[in-house]
């Protein structure tokens, strides 16, 4: 079933709405607000690494507000357990039986700040449930529902007892993005503003989780052309042959940029994906899947650097001669 152009632009204007509820509570910050927004409609997770101060964690909360549904914040901590993410099996001696007590990760939107404070056992206890869905506990399996979505946060500053996450995690966030510090008269706007210390909080919810999931699903109905996935796969295939790089992208980084794309494409009203949509999502989705040759690290290359040289190298279809 193909998308019409009167759905794409239901789509455009809802998603616009849900772009601009959230930019009320950050400022001047569209192109990372859409990319979470796109996100959530992609059954994506989000990665922020930023530095202090710079609105993650009032972005994760505006877009949770923005939602009509549950949403919960686990600061990430070294002595944070396991359990006290996915919840924990007590017994109950008045029942005689043994029950399940939800952790934080049941929830639409999940905020789990500083992720790479906790210990690596913690950290994997994301694993199963931002790919699969579902936590399991003592054997038994617990769906924690539809939409659901991690935004995780990161300082990359004070490394020091903290653990790096490593890429099998790393590669079950859609997006990794930042939101650098604001320009002169956004900065100007928000200190004038000083006296309104959560910005967040003025955020009113906009959306019902069921149209999150229908809108979700008509994304995933968006036409691509194969020569447009022929593109992605050439740039994916570029990423693990590129001299600065140890490890390239997985089949698993192909497909989510592949989904995100059609997200993207729809956001802008658009029944179909084009080559411009695989380019503007590029970076943010292939970038932390790759590893960069130690010696190009030291010589200052980074991950970005190396998708953004494949962009240039890799012509889309449009400009192939015939």
């Amino acid at each position: 079933m193909s998308v019409t152009q009167e759905q794409a632009d239901w789509f455009a204007e809802a998603f616009g709405k849900l772009a601009g509820n959230v930019e009320q509570a950050i400022l001047g910050k569209e192109h990372v607000i859409r990319l979470v927004v796109a996100a959530m409609l992609t059954n994506g997770h989000v990665l922020l690494e930023d530095f202090p101060g710079t609105g993650k964690t009032v972005l994760a909360k505006a877009l949770a507000n923005t939602l009509d549904g549950t949403h919960s914040r686990i600061q990430f901590t070294p002595d944070l357990l396991p359990s006290d993410v996915t919840g924990v099996t007590i017994y109950d001696q008045g029942k005689g039986l043994f029950e399940f007590h939800k952790g934080p990760i049941f929830a639409s939107i999940v905020l789990a700040d500083e992720i790479n404070r906790a210990s690596p056992k913690t950290q994997s206890a994301l694993l199963e449930v931002m790919e699969e869905g579902r936590v399991t506990v003592d054997g038994v399996s617990h769906e924690v529902g539809s939409p659901f979505m991690v935004i995780a946060t990161q300082n990359p500053i004070e490394q020091a007892g903290t653990y790096t996450l490593p890429e099998a995690q790393l590669d079950r966030f859609l997006f990794k993005t930042s939101l650098g510090y604001p320009d002169h008269d956004t900065a100007v706007t928000l200190l004038l503003d000083s006296s309104n210390r959560a910005r967040d909080a003025g955020i009113t919810p906009i959306i019902a989780s069921s149209s999150v999931v229908t809108m979700a699903q008509l994304a995933s109905e968006v036409f691509v052309d194969a020569a447009v996935l022929g593109y992605l796969n050439e740039i994916v295939t570029a990423t693990r042959t590129d001299v600065s790089s140890t490890l390239g992208v997985s089949m698993r980084g192909a497909l989510a940029l592949a989904r995100a794309s059609k997200t993207w494409a729809l956001s802008q009203g658009r029944t179909f994906v084009a080559p411009d949509d695989i380019r503007d999502l590029a970076v943010p989705v292939l970038a932390h899947r790759i590893m960069v040759d130690p010696e190009a690290d030291f010589a200052g290359v980074t991950a970005e650097d190396i998708v953004n040289r494949i962009l240039v190298e890799v012509a889309p279809p449009a400009f192939r001669a015939a």
